[in-house]
């Protein structure tokens, strides 16, 4: 007996890919935003009460200014390795992916230079909510590299292409969460003192 195919009958459609990646990534990535938000929400409240909040700290601006501008900069970088991988231009897709992990590492650097700058202790009022804010973000930031840092080692694989961009898309989706909660803290911690 054999099985060869009847010559009326087409074979099964091709079904695109499944995306549980990117939407792994969206629900981590909206766990993560209540969370930090509600700690925000907590930090507000207790400067609310405390007319002496940050009384003998000092947090200039040109620190979180400078991180800010920092994570601006790496969203056009990593939409750009999210856009050249989609057209399977690797050349560029590399390039990107290496400046936004070098501006992950320099906000890096620039918090723990701000942490030094501003002095704020554990026993005060103020620091661990300001520590558990910032130091969160900071953390998530981290896994967000180390994901950015494993979907770039990926695509150098050649895993990624037109075809299936979704891990650089995934990455790409939690950075951008971790830039707006930024924008957030930045208003909320920084500006707002």
């Amino acid at each position: 007996m054999t099985t060869a195919l009847l010559p009326n009958t087409a074979p099964a459609p091709i079904l695109p890919r499944r995306r549980q990646l990117l939407f792994g990534s969206a629900f981590a990535s909206v766990a993560w935003a209540m969370f930090l938000l509600t700690l925000v929400g907590m930090y507000l409240q207790a400067r609310q009460g405390d007319a002496a909040w940050l009384g003998e700290n000092v947090l200039r601006l040109t620190q979180p200014n400078v991180q800010f501008g920092t994570l601006i900069l790496s969203l056009f970088t990593v939409q750009w390795a999210v856009y050249s991988i989609a057209r399977n231009d690797r050349g560029h897709a590399y390039l990107a992916l290496a400046i936004t992990l070098l501006f992950g590492v320099a906000f890096i650097n620039q918090t723990t230079f701000l942490y030094d700058e501003a002095g704020i202790k554990l026993a005060s009022a103020e620091g661990p909510l300001f520590y558990a804010v910032t130091g969160g973000h900071l953390a998530m930031l981290i896994v967000a590299l180390i994901f950015l840092a494993l979907m770039s080692v990926r695509a150098l694989g050649g895993n990624f292409s037109e075809r299936y961009p979704d891990g650089l898309s995934a990455a790409a989706l939690f950075w951008y969460v971790n830039v707006g909660l930024y924008a957030v803290i930045w208003l909320a911690v920084y500006i707002m003192k």
